[in-house]
């Protein structure tokens, strides 16, 4: 069987193929090539299994490139991204990639009548926008409350949307959480992006070898003839990473310095991440995957030891003085134009807007780490004692305005009109066959948009037609003043008298204007 892979050369891709290539179904592993240099480095480390991949070179946005790669093949795994920085500094490449790209993949496959492939698509929680203490915890079908000038996250959503109503027979979308892989410290000391994650916001972090794994797991059951529609294809899944993968922002960098000996405390301070508007969560229903494909198996810990053992820089980067490391390698950070400080010397209001709710918040934060409440030192941003050890295992929820737990079957057009109902919006379509969720239907928002979509991709997967899937802007200051869904999560960290429409100009660049 052929077996095409779309992102083979990132981290997780490079991981799929490592288990693929020696299962015994798996004849061939044609993979699509757009980087030179990356594409003869992935057959380099693979010089073993030569014969068992074939390269064809072009764009996932390219009709005749993405024929060619899936000619034949049983499964498409997609795993294209251009994920920050990279989406940060080429808006555009981002754009092709996770939008264009997989609206062009899903086309082709349709056009596929016959021996269609499955496919794999692989998303991101970045969609979920922001969390806090408050509500820590979610699952699919939670709303999706992108982050101000988080164009990743904005374009995986509509590629992610393009999948969900699609007409492939077989597909699935999978929502992968932060990633561990072995080059994620070095690749995060040359840009600003590490001071977008705020100390408290709650992360669940997989490996990727265990998202291997999962995958390969998933073609092994499938295969076997254990997967079906009831269980598995036409879903939407949450990637976890378990109990000891939630962790803070805070944790995530602490654990990550100690490997030279240090701590997140010798290297920042208070002011220089951001206080919101970043992307994360623990879950929920993380336990459906595993329950299913049993992957888990790296630790956040784990994965920081490994990385130590196998990479000797950060054994000498031991015998240097933490102030030194500090002024050489973080500070100079400070001014790149992705960090907080940047946007701030330069009076970038939007983005101080979004991720502070302005300069005067950013200037009153204490660079002095005795002044800043810390989540895992178990008290709140209000200064309560918690107990963080019981909020990572005790999930919070929000109300759907269904029964999202209820036998798919058994949805009817009531649940659909209270949901659009709680969105201020309202179901156009006045019949619904009960239990038939993936049947387009009509909806109209808020606003009097009216749009198409599956009570599945409404109910179970979080989407509301709103202005991010037509245009580079957020509107979610005015929506949740009529959304009862949006309000939950949205005024967890936004103030009610919020009143911005943020989006990007035709540059590209930060825009923002009250309403």
């Amino acid at each position: 069987m052929i077996i095409t892979i779309l992102g083979a050369t990132g981290s997780m891709g490079k991981s799929v193929v490592k288990e693929l290539i020696n299962e015994s179904y798996v004849t061939r592993i044609r993979i699509l090539g757009y980087h030179k240099k990356e594409t003869e480095r992935l057959l380099k480390t693979n010089r073993d299994y030569l014969d068992k991949i074939e390269v064809c070179y072009g764009s996932i946005a390219d009709p005749k490139a993405v024929r060619e790669v899936i000619k034949g093949a049983g499964y498409v795994i997609n795993m294209a991204a251009v994920i920050p920085p990279l989406s940060d500094k080429n808006p555009k490449s981002a754009i092709e990639v996770n939008e264009i790209g997989v609206k062009v993949l899903v086309s082709v496959i349709e056009e596929i009548k016959y021996m269609q492939p499955k496919l794999i698509h692989t998303s991101t929680m970045g969609i979920y926008g922001d969390r806090n203490y408050k509500h820590p915890w979610g699952r699919v079908g939670d709303p999706l409350l992108l982050s101000p000038f988080d164009l990743y996250a904005l374009t995986k959503m509509r590629g992610e949307f393009t999948v969900l109503e699609s007409n492939i027979k077989n597909w699935v979308v999978l929502r992968q959480s932060a990633m561990l892989y072995d080059e994620l410290m070095s690749k995060n000391i040359s840009d600003g992006l590490m001071f977008h994650t705020c100390f408290n916001s709650p992360l669940e972090w997989v490996s990727a070898h265990d998202s291997a794994i999962l995958i390969r797991n998933i073609l092994r059951q499938d295969q076997a003839h254990r997967l079906n529609k009831e269980n598995f294809w036409k879903h939407c899944f949450n990637i976890s990473g378990g109990l000891e993968n939630r962790v803070t922002g805070f944790e995530t960098l602490d654990l990550g310095y100690k490997i030279i000996g240090a701590s997140a405390y010798d290297f920042f301070e208070p002011n220089y991440n951001s206080l919101r508007n970043f992307h994360g969560m623990w879950f929920s229903d993380g336990d459906e995957l595993q329950n299913l494909f049993h992957y888990h198996s790296d630790s956040i810990r784990g994965f920081w030891a490994h990385v130590l053992a196998t990479h000797g820089y950060y054994k000498l980067a031991k015998l240097m003085p933490k102030k030194l490391l500090k002024a050489f390698i973080i500070k100079p950070l400070l001014k790149d134009d992705n960090a907080p400080y940047y946007w701030y010397n330069h009076n970038d209001e939007a983005r101080m807007l979004a991720y502070f709710k302005g300069k005067e918040v950013f200037e009153s934060i204490s660079p002095r780490w005795e002044d800043f409440r810390l989540l895992c030192k178990n008290v709140d941003l209000e200064g309560k004692p918690i107990d963080y050890c019981l909020l990572k295992t005790q999930p919070t929820s929000i109300n759907h305005f269904f029964d999202i737990d209820k036998p798919r079957n058994e949805i009817n057009i009531h649940d659909l009109i209270e949901v659009a109902r709680a969105h201020g919006g309202r179901l156009v379509t006045n019949t619904f066959k009960e239990g038939d969720i993936y049947k387009k239907v009509e909806w109209e928002t808020v606003d009097g948009e009216k749009f198409i979509a599956s009570p599945h991709t409404v109910l179970y997967c979080g989407h509301w037609w709103n202005i991010s899937y037509k245009e580079y802007a957020w509107d979610f200051d005015r929506l949740a003043k009529t959304d009862k869904i949006y309000a939950q999560i949205w005024y967890d960290h936004h103030d009610k008298d919020e009143d911005n429409f943020y989006y990007y100009d035709d540059n590209f660049q930060a825009c923002y204007r009250k309403l």
